[in-house]
């Protein structure tokens, strides 16, 4: 059963990695067509779904 354990957590966090980097990308994108500007681009990739969740609820 261990075993059965260690790959479920190897699933969740390869889940969590790619679910991160996804939201990441996706406020960089969404802040260069809006801003074009890279350092606010940068910006709110590092906030990520954050930024992404405040940009759809306001636009």
């Amino acid at each position: 059963m261990s075993d059965n354990n260690s790959s479920n957590k190897t699933v969740i966090n390869k889940t969590i990695n790619k679910g991160i980097t996804f939201g990441s990308c996706l406020a960089i994108v969404i802040s260069y067509t809006a801003w074009k500007s890279i350092p606010w681009a940068i910006f709110h990739g590092l906030l990520s779904w954050i930024y992404v969740i405040y940009y759809w609820l306001v636009y």
